[in-house]
């Protein structure tokens, strides 16, 4: 069984920031590409960043120059900073890792259950 759960997550003023962690545990081998979603009422859960396991990172466009995401392969973390949040960035912000189980050949994406962002203007 494979876990991911996010902490971080809260209240901050439009200016501020929040850094959210997610940590994946249970039976697993590799962890390919680890991520961040959001998605705010009334729209679809987008992409926010992600990381492969060498450390290459791809931003929304929303997102670049304010957050910064990381992750540390031994201890299957990865962590959002996200600086100068606009109101537009409140969401429910989901950690996501692609990663093969020991008892699985495939690679398959798992999801934690979020947590909640609110920016306040």
């Amino acid at each position: 069984q494979v876990q991911l759960v996010e902490s971080g997550g809260g209240l901050v003023q439009a200016g501020g920031s929040l850094r959210l962690s997610c940590a994946a545990s249970g039976s697993i081998l590799s962890i390919n590409v680890m991520g961040w979603y959001r998605q705010a009422p009334g729209k679809q859960r987008e992409l926010v960043a992600s990381i492969s396991s060498g450390g290459t990172t791809n931003y929304a466009d929303s997102v670049k120059g304010r957050f910064t995401i990381s992750r540390d392969n031994a201890k299957n973390t990865e962590d959002l900073q996200m600086n100068s949040l606009k109101p537009e960035d409140t969401a429910v912000y989901y950690c996501n890792a692609v990663l093969r189980q020991y008892s699985s050949s495939l690679f398959r994406p798992y999801w934690g259950k979020g947590t909640l962002v609110t920016v306040s203007s």
